[in-house]
């Protein structure tokens, strides 16, 4: 229990000289104007307008945060423009330990937003996240209090967004920001600043120097645009490439592994930041190649020097067009035609080459069958005559020499016409007519 213990102490005597403060006297009254505003007259505005109650006002304010997902999207973060993104299943459950997988922006529900997002935006999403998401809410709500998973996942996100460096190496390689580039095909004079100041506009957000010159219109000048393009040219990017840089493998603890891997992760960068370079310069390039500011003004460099030599002093710029266009066209019908003629004529050449195989596979089988009707027909020697020595190697060393000298195709051919043959005399007279096709032949048994 206190007790009240009362003090006999005597303040000092006040100093010599010294003297009692002068009070100002009272200001005279004024009118001033007040205007309503803040959370409480935002809620009394409701309820007026929407003639509810306290009671009321309050039970539609529970229904409304329970089908929400336990809150309610407030006035200020409207204001900053942060809607009530859905949280799919499959980001609720995402693991914290790998955190180099996650998207942060997601996380934060900063997908409409992700690099334009400011750092007040990442602040007030974080808040909203943490409110929704605390353990201690969950368990409130009948959750696991201990399912702080997503939890850590939301202060990741927030570590790496609001700390400048790190959301560089984030932003310089987010996968869910489209980073593809116009085709040539699909760009013309009229749409040319309606898709390429986009793509322009998202490459700048690596620049070190800000603001970026804008794409201009077709009004632009040549002065203008010629210094659009030496920026580019010229851009000092800041994107790097550390945040997909590899750890050392779990458990190794070895100062030389750690080093190595080091090694790699700065090889790699320096790879992905050369590409990334090559690649800009290639955008450049495609751009400059479709603007028609530039198109325009060669043309009119071109008309200039003419004048200037006496020749013609207008240059019809759509006919120029045209004419190029129906070169174009020419040339690559020229060379649909030359591609579809290259190809026939590979199909005969295979055909042939197919053919040419498969007599070459027979040509063993046609051989055999050719001498099989010179031995089954006596050796073309009168019937009960028995043929001798001499005329049996004189008939095989001819058909040797015959079958060397044939392509496949003609003995298949020879073949053929000699099994259709009718007779030794005309089977005979059939490998004679073959006979007389090789040159420096000198045949006596088929003479």
């Amino acid at each position: 229990m206190s007790t009240t213990i009362q003090s006999s102490l005597a303040l000092p005597s006040p100093p010599k000289g010294y003297k009692a403060p002068a009070f100002s006297p009272l200001s005279a009254p004024s009118t001033s104007t007040l205007f309503p505003a803040g959370p409480a007259f935002l809620s009394h505005a409701r309820r007026v307008l929407n003639q509810r109650s306290f009671e009321e006002d309050d039970r539609l304010l529970a229904e409304e945060r329970a089908k929400n997902g336990g809150d309610v999207v407030e006035e200020d973060d409207a204001d900053a423009g942060l809607g009530d993104e859905q949280e799919e299943k499959s980001l609720l459950q995402q693991d914290p330990k790998l955190w180099k997988e996650q998207d942060h922006y997601a996380v934060l529900g900063l997908q409409s937003l992700r690099y334009k997002a400011t750092q007040e935006q990442i602040k007030k999403a974080h808040r909203r996240k943490v409110l929704r998401h605390h353990p201690d809410k969950k368990a409130s709500g009948g959750g696991d209090a201990n399912d702080d998973s997503f939890f850590k996942c939301i202060a990741k996100a927030m570590e790496t967004l609001s700390h400048p460096e790190k959301r560089r190496q984030f932003d310089s390689v987010d996968e869910a920001v489209d980073d593809s580039v116009p085709e040539a095909k699909e760009t013309n004079a009229e749409n040319f600043f309606d898709l390429w100041a986009p793509v322009f506009e998202r490459e700048g957000r690596f620049s070190v120097k800000q603001p970026v010159p804008s794409l201009g219109d077709k009004e632009t000048s040549k002065k203008d645009t010629e210094a659009f393009y030496d920026f580019w040219y010229n851009i000092d990017s800041w994107r790097s490439f550390e945040y997909l840089d590899k750890d050392v493998a779990e458990g190794a603890d070895s100062r030389d592994e750690k080093r190595h891997q080091e090694k790699k992760n700065k090889s790699e960068r320096a790879k992905k930041k050369k590409e990334d370079i090559a690649a800009t310069r290639e955008m450049v390039d495609l751009a400059l190649s479709l603007d028609p500011r530039i198109k325009a003004f060669k043309a009119a460099e071109k008309a200039a020097r003419a004048a200037k030599k006496g020749g013609p002093a207008v240059v019809d710029t759509k006919k120029l067009e045209e004419e190029k266009k129906a070169a174009e066209e020419a040339a690559a019908a020229k060379a649909a035609e030359e591609q579809k003629q290259a190809a026939d004529d590979k199909a005969t050449r295979e055909a042939a080459k197919k053919a040419r195989e498969a007599a070459k596979k027979n040509v063993k089988k046609d051989k055999k069958a050719i001498t099989a009707l010179v031995t089954s027909n006596n050796y073309f020697v009168a019937a009960g005559s028995a043929p001798s020595a001499s005329v049996v190697e004189g008939q095989f060393t001819e058909l040797d020499v015959i079958f060397e000298k044939l392509e496949p195709e003609q003995i298949g051919e020879l073949k053929k016409q000699a099994e259709a043959a009718k007779g030794p005399d005309a089977i005979k007279a059939v490998i004679a007519e073959f006979a007389k096709k090789v040159e420096g032949g000198n045949f006596v048994q088929f003479a």
